[in-house]
């Protein structure tokens, strides 16, 4: 099996915000027993800011952006070099990847990225993913490792995804009420709305929304997806050889998953250059039953600053999503072409995504 282990920042630090080395340890402990087993393992790591700002003390005050970029610089030095040492005891090489959302952005960057880690899966070498929290201030940051943990499962076409957080998995209410217990399956299409906390973790940017998003979109796309507890001693080992006696939350692989290009086009909904909508016709069409292409002649506009190739978010009269797909057109050319029959489709069925 080829496994993305995610680790949250709760998982990998100690009250006081410093790194927990002992945890550490034997998360790597587990993850060497899992490669002696066969799997392919790819690890999202959190813990670079928590471990940066356990290790000094500023001088002066500092805006949030400024402690991000300084802890983080400090902190993935220090999570690096632990992680290779405690690898290098199993003689198992690591690799680093700080990457960015902007690098998911466009198709050839997005293969670029899965060629590098295949190369070093090929070659035995456990990729050591997170985010370059240095450079990456603006809107585009991952809504957290949650989010880049389920691009690279996707991306790296995953049998499972396995987030590790401080609980044992999705509730069916307040994890501190007796009553409470652990939702154990979750099938495709069930909603979990009600049993969400919107709480942030209090040393990461995620929460159990994101999450639960997350699995969802991953699962929809034929990926095993497991939340459990980081924290429980020989997790990793007992989800996959005693999962009935492990407390956690499955979400259950989608059978009919969409292609390799279809994944990456769902997942790129927020580097759509711009916006198509339709008449209602085409809209009833393009949300029917079987896969058609977006015809010139449903729609009605086109707006953005978009290329041939470029993504495009479909909208309905109401400015409702439709979806979202790459576009056959450039702008200019689109936009004499609103309303015309017996032209080349905008969106092909192959290069679009329907929510």
């Amino acid at each position: 099996m080829r496994i993305v282990i995610k680790i949250g920042s709760n998982v990998l630090t100690r009250g006081d915000g410093k790194l927990d080395v002992t945890r550490m340890s034997t998360l790597v402990d587990q993850i060497a027993y899992l490669r002696r087993k066969g799997h392919e393992i790819i690890l999202v790591s959190s813990g670079s800011v928590a471990g940066g700002r356990g290790e000094m003390k500023v001088s002066k005050k500092l805006d949030s952006v400024e402690q991000r970029q300084l802890f983080s610089a400090i902190g993935q030095v220090k999570l690096v070099n632990l992680y290779y040492d405690l690898f290098r005891e199993y003689d198992i090489h690591i690799g680093q990847i700080l990457t960015m959302k902007e690098s998911f952005s466009t198709r050839r960057e997005y293969l670029n990225q899965r060629a590098c880690m295949e190369v070093m899966i090929e070659n035995g070498v456990i990729p050591v993913i997170n985010e370059n929290d240095t450079v990456s201030i603006t809107e585009l940051m991952f809504t957290d490792n949650d989010e880049l943990s389920g691009l690279v499962a996707s991306m790296m076409d995953a049998d499972e995804l396995v987030i590790l957080s401080n609980v044992d998995g999705i509730y069916n209410g307040n994890p501190n009420d007796p009553g409470a217990s652990v939702i154990e399956i979750v099938e495709p299409g069930r909603d979990l709305n009600e049993y969400i906390s919107n709480e942030k973790s209090s040393l990461g940017r995620g929460g159990m929304t994101s999450k639960c998003n997350i699995a969802r979109c991953v699962a929809n796309e034929g990926i095993r997806v497991v939340i459990a507890n980081g924290k429980r001693e020989n997790v990793l080992v007992d989800l996959f050889e005693h999962p009935e006696e492990t407390l956690h939350t499955v979400f259950l692989p989608n059978p009919q998953p969409a292609g390799a290009l279809k994944k990456w086009i769902a997942h790129s909904s927020s580097f759509a250059k711009g916006t198509v909508t339709v008449n209602n016709k085409a809209a009833e069409a393009l949300r029917g039953k079987h896969a058609v292409s977006l015809l010139m002649v449903g729609v009605t506009s086109v707006e953005g600053d978009f290329e041939e190739g470029d993504l495009l978010t479909i909208l309905d009269e109401d400015n409702n999503i439709i979806g979202i797909g790459r576009s056959s057109y450039d702008v200019h050319t689109a936009s004499g072409m609103v309303g015309v029959h017996d032209v080349k489709p905008l969106i092909h069925y192959d290069y679009m995504v329907v929510y």
